[in-house]
């Protein structure tokens, strides 16, 4: 007899264990065609939730009637928060909230009206220990139901997550772009603050997503320009935790703006003789796609060809500029004249020889005057002797 009762109690516990991992494996297992088969109330909530430590965290949550039982929206109705656990018989347990009770052990209120099928909630307060899977129950009445077929996955993040920056528009000088930040906003009862390193810093948004989450956002338009290129944006983001405190994080992304090219000049690379070669510079991005030569004639400007270089035989007093281009725009460059080496230095002969006659023309008259002043002081040396001469006894 006792070992007919031990025999008994050993298959009761066996049949009880396979039970309990039966109705955990039907909660937590694969949810294909659950809903079609499942007789309960279905919720309509995000499947997965991140929320940060310290922080509160927004379950937006609706639920629809059980297939076998309508809800009577006039009775009072509780809705009960269940953490994955073991049900035993028919009930739940590790019930972390029931709307009757005064008092949540997590922290949990239910702000949606559960009338109106609304079972929105919110976790005041989040620590690692509520991670896990969460179902939800109603109850009204007669109307007992739980949503098996809808697990909501919390996640709980000790630190905050980078926000997100987005650049909407083309980025080339003179152009008008948005720069948007974003953060996830678990909570937005306590949504995160954002800035820019941009001045001044616009007004914090916040918007509601498809799921019923939020998004905290700020957006600024600048005009671009060349000093654009290579700058940093930063966006800060610092979300409010317990105790006054705030957890914080940023993201960066550098602007690579499209300019049309910049200090564009012509200039002599080379002499040789009467050849010249010419080169054009500048600074642009992308890069110049192309230079072009132009001549400027009495009949207007004639291109003259294509090229970083150009080479070019001199003729007196012609003139050259270039023009750089490239995707953005183009620019053209002062002009260069050109004079013609061999003309120049015969000329500077011609200069130099005239100058020497002019100089011995000068010379002439100079070296005369000296002549008779010399003559003039001669003779009065000579009839100073003279006159000394005769006055000696």
């Amino acid at each position: 007899m006792k070992g007919y009762k031990r025999v008994m109690a050993a298959l009761s516990e066996n049949v009880l264990t396979v039970s309990m991992l039966l109705c955990v494996f039907f909660l937590s297992g694969v949810q294909t065609a659950c809903h079609s088969t499942h007789k309960g109330i279905n919720i309509t909530a995000p499947r997965h939730l991140d929320s940060l430590s310290g922080s509160c965290l927004l379950i937006p949550c609706s639920f629809t009637d059980d297939k076998t039982m309508k809800f009577d929206s006039r009775r009072k109705t509780f809705g009960i928060w269940i953490k994955t656990s073991i049900f035993i018989g028919a009930y739940p347990q590790n019930i972390v909230h029931n709307s009757s009770w005064s008092k949540s052990k997590y922290g949990i209120n239910i702000i949606g009206s559960l009338s109106e099928k609304n079972c929105t909630t919110v976790f005041s307060h989040m620590i690692q220990s509520y991670r896990g899977k969460y179902f939800f129950r109603v109850e009204s009445g007669p109307f007992r139901s739980i949503a098996t077929c809808d697990p909501v996955h919390v996640k709980v993040k000790d630190s905050a997550w980078s926000p997100r920056i987005e650049i909407s528009g083309d980025v080339k000088e003179k152009n008008s772009v948005t720069i948007m930040c974003s953060a996830l906003t678990p909570c937005p009862q306590s949504p995160p603050g954002l800035s820019l390193n941009l001045q001044p810093n616009p007004h914090r948004q916040m918007q509601k997503n498809k799921d019923g989450t939020f998004t905290t956002t700020i957006q600024q338009n600048i005009t671009l320009s060349e000093i654009h290129d290579g700058y940093n944006i930063i966006c800060f983001a610092r979300y409010p935790v317990a105790g006054g405190k705030h957890k914080t994080a940023n993201a960066e992304v550098t602007l690579s703006v499209s300019y049309a090219p910049k200090n564009t000049s012509a200039s002599i690379s080379l002499t040789k003789g009467r050849w010249v070669e010419l080169r054009c510079s500048s600074r642009a991005k992308p890069p110049v796609r192309v230079f072009t030569w132009f001549e400027n004639t009495t009949t207007g400007a004639m291109k003259a060809g294509e090229g970083e270089n150009y080479g070019v035989q001199v003729t007196e007093g012609k003139t050259y500029y270039c023009v750089a281009t490239n995707d953005v725009g183009s620019q053209t460059s002062p002009e260069i004249r050109l004079i013609d080496p061999v003309i120049e230095i015969e000329l500077s002969n011609q200069v130099l020889g005239r100058k020497g006659i002019e100089s011995s023309k000068v010379q002439i008259p100079i070296l005369t005057a000296l002549g008779v002043m010399m003559l003039v002081c001669l003779f009065k040396i000579i009839i100073w002797f003279h006159k000394k001469r005769s006055e000696t006894p």
